[in-house]
């Protein structure tokens, strides 16, 4: 076994390597985009400014004197200036979301007119330099006034807000707006925030410990239901009153790990199987057929909830694309194996799946390593069991240290890898129609704080005016999008030179 997994280590790593061949940006099609993202609640800021609400992530990242999002990048007031290095970088589209509590305080019923403002003159600034917007409805941050009424995902009341929420963001943004996605990360914001996981909006690290038994056990899944209902209705909507109009497409992303087999056993290929089940089919099952996997129902009976007929038609076909959001790729084993998640996130979940994952080559929570084969595979399962639908890969990238310098030669490394990734999906059939490389610049992250970073421009935390300074990688990316990098000529080490020549550190 030790063997086995000292030789896994090093083919993901000469595998990494080797999708380095010749590529550049015009091996695509015109009309794939090429973006970066962020998230209303990381990028913005101003959280007590010009009506705006508490969300619940406002509520959880106060609660142990922590870091926090109350200003974070400033984005509220430097969007301007944000839109601009887009530009520069030469972006085709950027992905932000809209904060449920600064467009609508309470929840339900009247609009934010700063709130409107803003986000329509976010819009306009970037259609204005030609990128187009990518519009995420829920990334996290529910209004806490909903939580403390009902609970939030976990009543059904949601589907009825959230569908007047999108409703609204439809009429007010949807004549600029051609790209949507409901809900972001469905699968883990399920896993990890309801049942054992961290209770979004409360400050209790774990509500409930070892579950086994009654509706605590169930909550993770009534979440997803109530997720993937929400998303049909919102869905529903648009098609019913705008699409004809607007012409835009409306999708639901996913938390997707790369899954591999530990061993060539018999025994890990099925507990694959399982796994790729409950994190991918979970979700996508229901969206192309209707229900959810047998996997998943025979493990889990009565706890998972039950799609009626008219629920079913409705959730079925109510993706125009898959939104991926993928990092990294563990191996799968049906053998118990460390945990390899934060204490905090829901073992009761990985229990139910009935299989224990181990991370691939140096890669752990906090660090990944670049291993595009494992973003093939997922692509390709995809295509073969889900119809091969429209994709866009919605986040993309690697953490390091923040106080790194400006040189993230392993984000440039990472970066094209899964560039090449995907193209070679391309080539092998898969219908991919963009890619987000997270994050456009240092961002408030969920678990880490500001310690470590994904940005392409580094933001100084502690300079009041929050500078962006440009790193390695986004010079990289420019010299990608305007075709001046050919990925499998372009040395790095001169890049890094020509870049040291014309920066200085922070």
């Amino acid at each position: 076994m030790k063997h086995f997994y000292l030789f896994s280590i090093i083919l993901a790593i000469v595998l990494a390597t080797s999708y380095i061949d010749a590529f550049t940006r015009t091996d695509f099609s015109e009309d794939f985009l090429f973006g970066a993202a962020t998230s209303a609640y990381q990028w913005e800021g101003a959280v007590d400014e010009d009506g705006r609400t508490p969300s619940v992530w406002d509520t959880s990242s106060h609660c142990h004197n922590g870091s926090n999002g109350d200003i974070a990048c400033d984005g509220y007031h430097k969007y301007k200036e944000d839109v601009k290095l887009m530009a520069d970088i030469g972006l085709e589209a950027f992905r932000f979301s809209i904060s449920w509590s600064r467009l609508i305080p309470n929840g339900r019923g009247p609009i934010n007119p700063k709130g409107l403002l803003f986000y329509k003159n976010l819009i306009k600034e970037l259609r204005s330099h030609g990128i187009e917007p990518h519009v995420t409805l829920y990334h996290y941050d529910l209004p806490q006034s909903l939580e403390d009424e009902y609970g939030g995902w976990i009543n059904r009341k949601i589907i009825e807000d959230f569908t007047a929420f999108a409703d609204i963001c439809f009429r007010e943004f949807g004549d600029d707006v051609k790209l949507w996605t409901t809900i972001n990360e469905a699968t883990i914001f399920s896993f990890a925030f309801y049942g054992e996981g961290i209770k979004f909006g409360h400050c209790s690290p774990t509500k409930y410990i070892n579950c086994s038994t009654g509706n605590s056990c169930m909550e993770t899944y009534i979440a997803g239901h109530n997720m993937l209902l929400a998303h049909a209705s919102a869905s529903s909507l648009y098609k019913l009153k705008y699409k004809s109009k607007q012409r835009g497409s409306l999708g639901l992303s996913i938390f997707s790990l790369g899954l591999s087999p530990y061993t060539n056993s018999k025994d890990d290929e099925i507990a694959t199987q399982r796994a790729k089940a409950f994190l991918y089919g979970w979700m996508l099952k229901p969206l192309v057929y209707g229900d959810y996997p047998d996997e998943m129902k025979r493990t889990l009976g009565s706890r998972l909830p039950v799609f009626s007929k008219e629920e079913s038609e409705k959730v079925k076909g109510s993706s125009d694309f898959v939104g991926i959001i993928h990092y990294t790729t563990v191996y799968v084993t049906n053998r118990p194996a460390p945990y390899i998640f934060p204490s905090s996130t829901n073992k009761g979940f990985f229990t139910d799946m009935g299989a224990y994952i181990i991370s691939a080559g140096n890669s752990s929570s906090f660090e990944f390593d670049a291993i595009p084969w494992g973003l093939e595979g997922i692509l390709e399962h995809l295509k073969q069991s889900y119809n091969n639908p429209p994709i866009y890969i919605l986040e993309n990238g690697t953490p390091m240290k923040h106080d790194s310098m400006l040189q993230d030669r392993p984000r440039v490394e990472y970066i094209q890898a899964y560039i090449g990734a995907v193209l070679n999906a391309i080539k092998n059939g898969s219908d991919m129609r963009g890619y987000f490389v997270w994050s456009l610049i240092d961002l408030y992250e969920i678990t880490v704080g500001y310690t470590t970073s994904f940005g392409m421009y580094y933001v100084n935390f502690s300079d009041p005016c929050r500078k962006r300074s440009p790193k390695l990688s986004a010079s990289w990316y420019t010299g990608f999008l305007n075709g001046t990098i050919d990925v499998a000529s372009q040395d790095i080490t001169q890049l890094q030179s020509n870049f040291s020549a014309g920066s200085s550190s922070l």
